[in-house]
């Protein structure tokens, strides 16, 4: 249990839910359920993930029901990532269906509104502004353009504070006041821990927050302070911000997340990422070349550029499970993301002909592309090594017909 306290207490998990959370534990552990299944370390390790689940809570999903458009507001103070979180809830819920509006209602914040502008012609989505308009008044002009332009929800990024001051609760009341609001999600950082939790008691005391929207999950504290904030005000947690990324969005998962905290991996999430971020047909189209040995570099970097899309080296390790996550996590993600970066670079300085025909690739050639990568001529030496060495594997996995692959992986 002392293992148990410390592993929390370095994931930033508040001192109180650390406290409360291990005694549940203790009494479970020490109690009548005994499965005569499981080892004594493999029991206490049950029982910890049962706990972890039970405090982290259910998902809450958005209460989309009513007269459209619906409204959701995005609180929380500067610096949280409200701005980015708008943009990616919009893509989220276009992929849903949804036609979404975006809404800039913070004039203070230098460039947020451009911010704003900016991710919103990357996802397609268009965003209200005028300029010398109150917030209120924006989020009401906002919502009749909305209405008007057939806007089945509009997203409200207001703005936010250093710290939680009165001027700044009138002000999201005063927009409550000239908009019906359906969703009113708190954007909390993840990175800040404890405070976290002082932060989401603060708002939901001035204001009936509906969910919170926890962001850069990814970070060091890997989900602590989702567990504080759940466990200290029963607020539903409902999105996860998992990278930079407009796409890196994740639908709140108690059971994914406390594998996560233990480091079991999170399998599911890395399968709906990879869903998300490769092209089926190009993957169907790469799958036929590979079993007919046409595999190209072309096709390699058209492959690397779809698995980059999953977030960097690091976020997909720490999704995989068991010895193989393990084994995984042993590796630099620096040193790892940093030699994708090269391969890219020396694959990219490559003319067509040269990715399609290696074979062409002489002395010359290899100068030339080490200097197009900035790298040494080593390094491209390197690369086509390793890309022959694949070719030679995919020749012998055709002519046994896929006979030892499953050793392999």
């Amino acid at each position: 249990m002392r293992e148990v306290r410390m592993a929390l207490l370095e994931a930033d998990v508040h001192y109180s839910v650390v406290k409360s959370f291990t005694q549940r534990v203790k009494a479970r552990a020490v109690g009548h359920e005994v499965s005569k299944a499981l080892n004594p370390s493999q029991q206490v390790i049950k029982i910890v993930n049962d706990e972890l689940i039970a405090t982290l809570g259910e998902p809450g999903s958005l209460n989309l029901k009513g007269e459209r458009p619906y409204v959701i507001m995005l609180v929380g103070l500067q610096g949280s990532g409200k701005t980015t979180a708008a943009a990616k809830l919009a893509k989220f819920l276009r992929s849903q269906g949804e036609r979404v509006l975006l809404a800039a209602a913070d004039p203070y914040r230098p460039a947020a509104v451009q911010q704003l502008q900016t991710l919103g012609e990357q996802i397609n989505v268009p965003v209200f502004y005028k300029e010398n308009v109150s917030p209120p008044k924006l989020a009401e002009e906002a919502y009749k353009s909305a209405r008007k332009g057939g806007s089945s929800v509009m997203i409200l990024d207001t703005a936010g504070r250093s710290q939680m001051d009165t001027a700044l609760m009138e002000e999201l009341g005063a927009i409550k006041k000239k908009v019906t609001i359906t969703e009113t999600l708190l954007v909390v950082d993840a990175m800040i821990g404890q405070e976290s939790v002082n932060i989401a008691q603060g708002f939901r005391q001035e204001l009936p927050v509906s969910g919170l929207f926890m962001t850069k999950i990814d970070g060091d504290a890997r989900g602590g302070a989702a567990i504080s904030i759940r466990e200290v005000t029963g607020v539903p947690i409902k999105f996860l911000g998992v990278g930079e990324g407009v796409e890196a969005i994740e639908v709140y998962n108690p059971d994914r997340l406390a594998s996560r905290i233990l480091g079991m991996g999170d399998i599911l999430g890395l399968i709906e990422k990879a869903e998300t971020s490769f092209d089926q047909e190009q993957a169907q189209a790469q799958a036929e070349k590979i079993l007919k040995g046409e595999f190209t570099l072309e096709d390699f970097a058209k492959q690397l550029k779809q698995v980059r899309k999953m977030g960097s080296f690091g976020q997909v390790m720490e999704m995989l499970p068991g010895q193989m996550g393990q084994a995984a996590r042993q590796i630099d993600p620096q040193a790892a993301e940093d030699q994708f970066k090269q391969v890219e670079a020396v694959i990219n300085s490559m003319t067509v002909e040269e990715r399609r025909h290696p074979k062409i690739l002489n002395a010359s050639r290899r100068r030339r592309i080490a200097r197009g990568s900035g790298l040494e001529v080593q390094m491209v030496n390197q690369v086509i090594k390793n890309f022959r060495e694949t070719q030679r594997l995919m020749k012998t996995l055709q002519k046994s017909g896929g006979r030892g692959l499953g050793r392999l992986i």
